[in-house]
């Protein structure tokens, strides 16, 4: 059933409410700006003379052959090109495509994937590593849309799991070994030995080499003290498994020295686990720009210059090229239509749940998907300069450009790095000077205990512990945290922008009345309505056959049927003739219909699409189906003002429905005729005013918003590109959980304060005893046997205080 969502008066450009609309020269001015920022990108078309095997066009990006007979030389260097179009366009101004712009300054130049670190994008190189200021793993600056599993998630895997084993044995040798007498005390120390070694040389080589990197590139972090502190117990216990008459008599416990080998395995496993889960969830990131990059189709129908048809790799589709677009494809480029009438899905752009009908001179987009009549377009956008590929840019831009979470700990780790290791050395000096005899062994034994108390294990569990318990709260209460900072920064949001459809609504048409005239009750005009519509699989149609359905009205079938793109659809029922559509239809079947324009008028003003039914040619009613408002989003809204939030509505419908939708809802500002990059520097702006913003949506064009956004929130109910797009998913897209999910924020940022507190006293209070500063006193030391166990009852109670979260009401 192809016919109009709304009357031309209703579909004007505007907005109200704050701010400026964006115009259509000003959205293709961004578009065109965004074309320059990624002209870098065909900087890698450059090739020499003789060169073989494919290359890039600079114009389009498309992939073409080394010996194609379309190419031009400039600056020394040789350039092909896929068709005479992109040739002609080079020449006309080759500055525009070999000319990188200065956001590309930073990037070196390869021909392969660039890598970035997600901590600190302004790293970037070739080749896989890590990042020299952190440690973090570098990542693709742009997935792919096929890429195998990350590499360093197998090696870990394998590394954790083939020595957990060794880990569980040399933990319990060390606990419980000497109270059964398993074997001869001097031998446990060897076979402790013989468990670890492989566990921290092996499995833990990773973090020693980051540990090296941050002492090499003076750039210390929590590696630091784990290879230090890790390597030194290893180290401590290996010299007093083999020189064991090396230490003083007041070390010896059950019979031999006292060695930390489980301490060190223990931190390496720990930690290990820790990398998988978080290589496992970072892994993640890439899945909203893979959904993108998935929703293109593979292959176009062209049509040749002797109108002969064929089946061609999108990757060949050249600018100016005839393209047909048979129902239920997908419109393959962006492109204009030369031939026929269609209904066609861009929803995945406008937010707007009801087909847009295309005729010839009308621009589709790359994607879309056509949903009846066939199509002949002509290609004008391919490659990267689809509107497509400009929001996976967008996308990926916004992920980028993204701070990353500021984790307490890890804003005074170098401070604290630095000075665990500077109070180590200390001393170790100060006891070897001036301690008893064996002062260095003295020295050497406190040394290893401040190594060893400070290692970062509650440091370092103290953010994670409490994400991973408020995860699973709000996962119990239908609230999915992609990431920590979602958590961190959902309760500084101080303003909500909320997407329409699907989000403030159900985002899908639903009968809402009919109204009859001229002898016809409202049951007459459904149930004629609805059986002519049962031939048509338009939204409306399906929306109107329902309705009829629930009501219990019997259906009858169609004698004929028709459908005139666009505007509605005609047939017979019972040897009547019958039409459904919109003021177009009407006309051309000359029906007056005065008598109910000003229903119609007061319908469409509410968000309603209206249709008219006439019968031989008389006016009988009207039917009016709309996109109802969710029964708990006022409740949802209500909530969110009593808490001081600012409510904005963009949605990419008219300003008549965005105006009838905000009215309903109180919402003050709202704005429509909204596109992804509208919404995307809509954010912008408010972050540039210094507001906190949240962006909830659940479609493909929200996708660079939600990114952008201080925190993003996708409907569990809408597309997979939103949700992994979002930091925060609700899985039952109830906007009530938005509320549910700041009160978790704050009690979650208050467990790990309180986390974070208890390791740094414990830190400041255990370091000094370690030292041996209260030695003079008392005479007492603190053995690194007491430091391990001390470090490990910390780690417990920053477990034990982030398992009351459990308790947090959500």
């Amino acid at each position: 059933m192809n016919r109009s969502s709304n009357e031309p008066d209703a579909m004007q450009p505007g907005r109200h409410g704050a701010g400026a609309h964006t115009s259509t020269e000003d959205q293709a001015d961004h578009g065109h700006r965004h074309e320059h920022a990624h002209d870098h990108v065909h900087e890698q078309s450059r090739t020499g003379i003789g060169t073989a095997g494919p290359v890039k066009d600079p114009v389009c990006g498309m992939t073409v052959s080394a010996d194609s007979r379309f190419h031009a030389e400039h600056a020394g260097a040789h350039y092909y090109f896929c068709s005479a179009s992109c040739q002609q366009k080079f020449k006309a101004d080759p500055g525009r495509y070999t000319i990188p712009s200065k956001s590309a300054s930073a990037e070196p130049p390869s021909e392969g994937t660039i890598y970035t670190c997600p901590m600190h994008p302004e790293i970037r190189q070739d080749h896989p590593g890590n990042c020299p200021k952190c440690g973090m793993t570098l990542e693709p600056l742009l997935p792919q849309l096929e890429q195998d599993e990350n590499p360093e998630l197998v090696d870990f895997r394998h590394r954790f799991w083939w020595t957990l084993p060794l880990t569980g044995g040399v933990f319990m040798l060390a606990m419980v070994g000497h109270r059964f007498g398993w074997m001869p005390v001097p031998m446990q120390s060897w076979v402790e030995l013989a468990l670890a070694t492989p566990v921290v040389l092996w499995a833990g080589w990773p973090f020693f080499v980051r540990c090296f990197q941050s002492i090499i590139n003076r750039s210390p972090n929590m590696w630091t003290l784990i290879g230090i502190g890790t390597g030194a117990a290893y180290v401590y216990s290996v010299i007093a498994t083999v020189t064991p008459r090396a230490f003083p008599p007041a070390f010896v416990a059950h019979g031999r020295i006292g060695v930390y080998f489980e301490a060190a395995a223990v931190i390496i496993s720990l930690t290990l686990l820790g990398q998988l889960l978080e290589l496992k969830a970072r892994s993640q990131t890439s899945a909203a720009i893979q959904s993108l990059l998935g929703l293109a189709p593979k292959t176009a129908r062209r049509i040749g210059p002797d109108n002969v048809e064929e089946d061609v790799p999108l990757t060949h589709v050249h600018v100016g090229d005839l393209l047909r677009v048979r129902p239920g494809e997908k419109v393959p480029v962006d492109g204009v239509v030369t031939e026929g009438t269609s209904a066609v899905d861009e929803s995945m752009i406008t937010g707007e749940p009801i087909p847009t009908t295309k005729r010839i001179g009308d621009r589709v987009i790359g994607a879309t998907m056509n949903t009846s009549g066939s199509l002949v377009i002509r290609s004008e956008k391919v490659g990267s300069q689809t509107v497509l590929a400009q929001i996976v840019q967008m996308v990926a831009q916004a992920q980028r450009s993204k701070a990353p979470m500021q984790r307490m700990a890890d804003k005074v780790a170098g401070v604290f790095v630095v000075g665990v290791i500077g109070i180590a050395v200390l001393t170790l000096v100060a006891w070897g000077l001036f301690g008893p005899e064996p002062s260095w062994v003295f020295g050497l034994i406190n040394a290893v205990a401040v190594l060893i108390i400070a290692c970062p294990c509650a440091l370092g569990l103290a953010t994670p512990m409490s994400i991973m318990v408020a995860s699973g709260k709000g996962a119990s209460n239908g609230i999915l945290f992609r990431d920590a900072a979602a958590i961190e920064n959902l309760r500084k949001v101080d303003t909500l922008i909320v997407d329409k459809t699907g989000t403030l609504t159900e985002g899908r048409p639903v009968f809402e009345r009919t109204i009859g005239t001229n002898g016809y009750a409202e049951e007459d005009v459904l149930r004629l309505a609805a059986s002519l519509d049962q031939g048509s699989e338009h939204p409306l149609a399906a929306a109107i056959v329902a309705a009829a359905r629930e009501r219990g009205l019997r259906l009858e079938k169609p004698e004929s049927f028709e459908s005139s793109s666009g505007i509605g659809i005609r047939g017979k029922l019972g040897g009547k003739t019958i039409a459904i559509g919109n003021t177009s239809l009407m006309e051309a079947e000359r029906v007056a219909i005065d008598p109910l324009v000003a229903q119609a008028d007061e319908l469409r003003a509410q968000g309603a699409s209206v249709m008219y039914l006439a019968v031989e040619g008389k006016l009988a009613g009207l039917l009016a189906v709309s996109d109802p408002v969710k029964a708990t989003t006022p409740e949802a809204l209500t909530h969110l003002r009593e808490e001081g939030i600012r409510v904005v509505m963009a949605t990419g419908d008219g300003i008549a429905t965005a105006k009838a939708v905000a009215g309903k809802l109180g919402v003050d500002e709202f704005y429509g005729e909204v596109k992804p990059a509208d919404k995307l520097e809509l954010v912008s702006s408010l972050q540039r005013a210094g507001a906190v913003v949240a962006m909830a949506g659940d479609g493909i064009n929200d996708a660079p918003a939600l990114a952008k956004a201080d925190v993003g929130i996708a409907m569990g109910t809408g597309t997979d590109v939103a949700m992994n797009s979002a930091q925060v998913t609700l899985v039952k897209g109830d906007l009530r959980g938005i509320a549910r999910a700041r009160q978790l924020s704050r009690a979650t940022i208050r467990n790990m304060k309180q986390n974070l507190g208890f390791a740094f006293v414990y830190n400041a209070l255990g370091v000094p005893l370690a030292a041996g500063v209260l030695y003079p006193i008392t005479g007492l030391l603190l053995s690194p046997m007491i430091a391990a166990l001390a470090m490990s009852l910390s780690s417990a109670s920053v477990i034990t205080n982030a398992l009351r979260l459990r308790k947090a009401a959500a």
